[in-house]
């Protein structure tokens, strides 16, 4: 499993907005330059975030993007869920009964195992945590 360039620039999109702060206002051409994500592409994105609840979006010359969230409050699950739904590593794992062997399938315990560790560990890392240890951006 790779993670999408959608799921890979939400999470840097929202990095960048708990450094700033919740409830900070941070203009979009900002984020789109400090966080190297193409300004239409962070568009989009913010769209999924927002309709997640995660940001705000405010629309004209001083508009820009709000965190709502506590960063302590959002996990890199979370995020990544928000852009690519939830994770599953294979199609028996999502959809049981495309296989029929898979209530008895080694592999497929597997496959169920590892989709677990992964949501576990991405649920287990706040956006506070991430911005405590240390910046993810070159200084400017």
């Amino acid at each position: 499993m790779r993670l999408t360039r959608a799921g890979e620039y939400a999470v840097r999109c929202v990095v960048y907005l708990s450094n700033a702060g919740r409830d900070v206002l941070v203009s979009r051409k900002e984020i789109a330059a400090k966080a190297d994500i193409p300004a239409q592409f962070l568009a989009k994105i913010a769209q999924e975030l927002a309709k997640a609840g995660i940001i705000e979006i405010r629309q004209g010359v001083r508009g820009g993007f709000i965190l709502i969230k506590d960063p302590q409050d959002i996990t890199l699950l979370d995020i990544v869920e928000t852009m690519i739904g939830e994770i599953y590593l294979n199609d028996c794992v999502c959809r049981p009964g495309s296989c029929d062997a898979s209530s008895t399938c080694s592999v497929h315990r597997v496959w169920q195992h590892a989709r677990n560790q992964l949501r576990e560990t991405l649920g287990s890392v706040t956006f506070d945590d991430l911005i405590n240890e240390g910046a993810c951006f070159p200084p400017t």
